[in-house]
């Protein structure tokens, strides 16, 4: 049953790391789609921003979730307790 939970974890581990990477890579690419918009200027721009904010976001926002969530059973399968806090051994 271990194995297959190591397994299970290293699996998730990679969907969320490139998940992760591909999600960042969109909020960057929001950023660049503002700067056009803010030198475009005008109507095209508000529809610039608003396709970015209705549409684009949310999309990313959700994604997001669902990867750390997948990162935290991940973490949670492999034995990692990521979420709870561990005292710390004084030496004497």
């Amino acid at each position: 049953m271990k194995e297959f939970m190591k397994k299970a974890s290293a699996v998730l581990k990679t969907i969320f790391g490139y998940g992760i990477m591909i999600c960042l890579f969109g909020g960057g690419l929001t950023f660049f789609g503002y700067v056009a918009a803010m030198i475009i200027g005008g109507n095209t721009a508000a529809a610039i921003c608003e396709f970015i904010y209705k549409s684009f976001v949310p999309v990313l926002v959700y994604a997001t979730t669902i990867l750390v969530l997948l990162g935290l059973v991940a973490m949670y399968l492999n034995g990692e307790m990521a979420l709870t806090a561990q005292k710390n051994k004084k030496a004497n």
